[in-house]
């Protein structure tokens, strides 16, 4: 099973000693977030698929304290698991998702430290698998007293890739804490469930993620 980048499990601790106590006011006519955590394959996908990591990022519109609408970017990495692998042959394999999305946003609280807010929206999906044996590769290097000489270096070779673009939708919530000493940003955890209507099996994968919204 592939592992969650270590970085990624400190969102969460690296955001909440910033959690104050003053009331929020979330009075912005634009609205930003950024945040990444881990991703979990469910359904089909879940017996294809290893736990992965991801990363997200959006810019929208407030048109009211309790009301916007986000256009987001998210990225999706996972593992191949390994029963796949072995049926197939393949040493290494592993899953892109890419999206662009367009998500309305109602927040239950948005004036206050403490924040409900439920998501959902759809859009564009690009899924990659890609499976890959590693390998050596010889380049020419570079050093001040030898000057260039051949290096072998580690690579992969590239088996196989196979790419689809299609539609999906999503639909989640989660919950804010403001950040200390600023009224409008907010630290956030987030689970949204993503649907992908990939051929002839649909994508289906449930990402959590950490972060700032402001």
């Amino acid at each position: 099973m592939k592992r969650v980048p270590f970085y990624l499990a400190l969102c969460c601790l690296t955001g909440l000693p910033f959690a104050g106590s003053a009331s929020a006011q979330n009075n912005n006519h634009f609205t930003f977030n950024i945040g990444a955590g881990f991703t979990e394959p469910v359904k089909a996908s879940g017996d294809r698929l290893d736990i992965g990591y991801n990363i997200n990022a959006g810019a929208g519109i407030n048109f009211a304290p309790a009301f916007g609408v986000i256009g987001e970017f998210g990225f999706n990495d996972l593992g191949v698991a390994s029963s796949v692998l072995s049926a197939l042959g393949a040493p290494q394999g592993s899953a892109r998702l890419y999206s662009l999305t367009l998500n309305p946003i109602i927040r239950f609280n948005p004036h206050g430290r403490f924040d409900f807010y439920a998501i959902g929206g759809g859009g564009y999906y690009r899924r990659t698998v890609e499976f890959t044996e590693p390998a050596i590769a010889t380049v020419t290097a570079f050093d001040p007293f030898f000057g260039f000489f051949p290096a072998a270096v580690a690579t992969n070779n590239v088996l196989g890739s196979f790419t689809q673009n299609k539609g999906g939708w999503n639909a989640g919530a989660g919950v804010t804490v403001q950040v200390k000493g600023d009224s409008n940003a907010k630290f956030f955890a987030e689970s949204r469930y993503h649907y992908v209507y990939t051929t002839p099996i649909r994508t289906s994968i449930l990402p959590v993620t950490f972060g700032f919204r402001w």
